[in-house]
């Protein structure tokens, strides 16, 4: 159906274009044209609906981005009338104007969730396009902002804020910053920017703008219904992550780095001998012989097989350090470089990096392989199965420096098999965990799971756990992954965790140190994942025979670890508690750890709260994040009623309460009588 010229409304010459689009439906969508743009909105799931708009033509089809390729089948209705076009999806409507403006309803009341805005009455409009050549723009897509609105979501980052409304963050992959271009609202709607460019999202009070710095369309996704429905919603077109290994949900010990298979094996056996709970160990980088060789330097790793072998048989699982760069002292290099596997450049020779290496005294200038060209994917993967898995057994990989880690930083410079590296740069940690999630599969491997340094919207699908990079080690640092954590946590990532202790430093003698590990580590036990890392003191230049101090959990002295052992043990019993709720993000999509407000929207407080957080459906966990703290306050949500884990005392929702925080406790809150096993039998 298409709107006649007849019935086209007047508008006003105060607008840059006094003219009206035209409507059509097809194939189920609502589509607008005018002055040589086309804006198409269809259904894209329940509840939901894809926008993509592009100047000079229709829009594409097969740009890279995080959506699945199918969506969830869904009814909806398409109604063109009075100069109007409307796509009803379940909660949602979506509206646009004669003159191709979009704004986004409830469909129960028709409340306005969310509207493009104007930047001028004259010119621009809501959307821009600013040529940069080739058939690429500079994108910019406007919506009106709402003082009171707040905004959570946008992957994880070292600003400390939960509510992310007022900040300007940039769309591009940090060590330490992982943009995840989705937003969750207090006004009832989530979106997802579905696209890997290089940009911006600027969250201002006089409007809200989403940047993409060179790219062919805008594209977006929306749907409507509260967080934990939007986490459904958002999931289900994004894809959901495997169900998490049962070993996963253990204690991960690592420390940067253990420089044999010898000193390896023998902290785990001390794991043991202890009497201490232990289900992962990491061999850390610079394991290899060249950097892109992907393989055990047998000088230093003399048998892997036989550490492999002890290891099972202690019940600890080996996971190794891969990185994505490739120095050209590997032997992989010239067949990689011959082939067209590495990351272009636009200017330059395709180099990325300088990094240090074997058997060479200075640093070499290393490529990254590109993950996002299938067969440098397969390539890779060979390479890792050839070396880890087929020999000994290898599953589990640490994927780290996969932002990728440019220096200098420029995007703009890099060519990638997906596109021009500001068009498709933060899509790269996402394709990167996917070479691994595919080989495995293929391979006959059930269980996947991966530990990034970064990822983008969609890497959970590939089994994509997140860390929060390389921090600090204060309580300054600690505090802000709570935030962190939450936010990555709505933007799709189920499996999160912190470097326990951070990472930066951290003296082991220090009292005052010890005092920030001991706090981290209970953090740590009531985090998705539990992984006790860091570059302890004394440190030591970077380079192949680099090693930090001791990180185990006997390394802080007489009286921290028996507080240690306690959480050890705590996280052992909550592991089956641990594993039903990985349950629900594998089957539901809903996070492991989760703002107060998804569990209680109703309760306006909830909303401000970030300091402490839900794990799964049942457990109120308090941190404590400052030092000397011998007490801890807290809001705890108004709906329902709550027991203090540790003495048993109860509490209605929806008041502040202040409890007893001694150096060996963390509060912690049980939901509506839940039983869960937080104090030792």
């Amino acid at each position: 159906m298409t709107q006649s010229a007849e019935t086209q409304p007047k508008v006003g010459l105060a607008q840059s274009s006094p003219t009206v689009g035209t409507f059509r439906e097809r194939d189920g969508a609502l589509e607008w044209s005018g002055r040589q743009e086309t804006v198409r909105i269809e259904p894209w799931g329940p509840d939901a609906v894809r926008v993509r708009a592009r100047l000079g033509g229709p829009v594409l089809r097969d740009l890279p981005g995080a959506l699945l390729d199918e969506a969830p089948a869904t009814e909806s209705a398409v109604k063109i009338e009075d100069g109007r076009g409307r796509l009803t999806v379940g909660a949602l409507t979506a509206e646009v104007d004669a003159e191709g403006m979009v704004r986004f309803l409830r469909t129960a009341d028709g409340g306005e969730l969310l509207a493009e805005e104007r930047a001028h009455f004259w010119w621009p409009g809501p959307r821009l396009y600013t040529a940069v050549g080739n058939g690429h723009h500079r994108l910019e897509q406007r919506f009106a902002a709402h003082d009171d609105e707040r905004l959570y979501g946008l992957g994880q980052h070292q600003h400390g804020r939960l509510d992310q409304k007022g900040l300007v963050v940039d769309l591009v992959q940090r060590n330490a910053e992982v943009s995840i271009p989705v937003l969750t609202s207090s006004r009832g709607y989530t979106l997802l920017w579905n696209n890997p460019a290089i940009g911006r999202v600027e969250l201002a009070h006089n409007g809200t703008r989403w940047v993409a710095d060179s790219a062919r369309q805008i594209d977006y996704w929306i749907t409507a219904g509260t967080p934990a429905d939007a986490q459904r919603r958002y999931s289900a077109v994004t894809g959901r992550s495997p169900m998490l290994p049962r070993w996963a949900a253990g204690f991960w010990q690592c420390k940067l780095r253990y420089r044999t298979q010898d000193e390896l094996l023998a902290v785990a056996r001390e794991y043991r001998r202890r009497g201490l709970p232990l289900d992962a160990i990491v061999c850390d980088f610079f394991h290899w012989t060249h950097l892109g060789e992907w393989k055990f330097d047998p000088k230093e790793w003399p048998d892997p097989a036989a550490m492999v072998r002890e290891l099972d048989e202690l019940g600890v699982k080996l996971v190794v350090s891969v990185w994505p760069s490739v120095s050209p002292l590997s032997e992989n290099h010239p067949v990689m470089d011959q082939r067209g596997y590495f990351i272009g450049t636009q200017y330059g020779p395709t180099a990325h990096a300088d990094w240090p290496d074997k058997e060479v005294a200075s640093t070499v200038q290393v490529a990254f392989y590109d993950a996002t060209n299938p067969e440098a994917r397969e390539f890779v993967w060979s390479r890792i199965k050839e070396n880890y898995l087929d020999p000994y057994g290898i599953t589990a990989f640490w994927l780290d420096a996969c932002e990728p880690e440019l220096k200098p930083g420029f995007p703009e410079n890099l060519r990638y098999w997906a596109g021009p590296g500001l068009e498709v740069g933060n899509l790269y940690p996402a394709e990167n965990s996917r070479a691994f999630h595919e080989g495995l599969r293929a391979s006959g491997e059930d269980e996947v799971i991966t530990l990034n340094r970064s990822a983008w919207a969609g890497s959970q699908r590939y089994g994509a756990a997140l860390w929060s990079g390389d921090i600090g080690t204060d309580f300054a640092t600690l505090r802000r992954q709570i935030a962190a954590g939450l936010n990555t946590s709505l933007s799709g990532i189920p499996w999160w965790n912190t470097d326990i202790g951070g990472f930066h430093g951290g003296d082991p003698d220090d009292p005052a140190y010890r005092e920030v590990m001991i706090r981290w580590f209970q953090f740590g036990a009531l985090s998705p994942l539990m992984r006790l890392h860091g570059f302890r003191d004394p440190g030591m230049p970077l380079g192949p025979d680099m090693t930090g101090g001791p990180n185990e959990v006997w390394s802080y002295g007489e009286e921290a670890y028996p507080i240690l052992e306690k959480y050890l043990r705590l996280r052992e019993r909550l592991k089956p508690y641990v594993l039903e709720v990985m349950r629900e993000a594998h089957e539901e999509g809903l996070p492991v750890m989760r703002p107060l407000f998804l569990e209680f929207p109703d309760d306006q407080a909830a909303w401000s709260v970030d300091d402490a957080y839900l794990f799964g459906r049942d457990l109120l966990v308090a941190p404590v994040l400052t030092a000397g703290a011998t007490a801890r306050t807290t809001h705890l949500p108004a709906g329902a009623r709550w027991t203090d884990a540790w003495t048993g005392e109860t509490y209605e929702g929806g008041a502040t309460v202040t409890v007893a925080a001694p150096l060996d406790r963390i509060p912690l809150f049980l939901r509506d009588g839940a039983n869960l096993p937080v104090r030792e039998a």
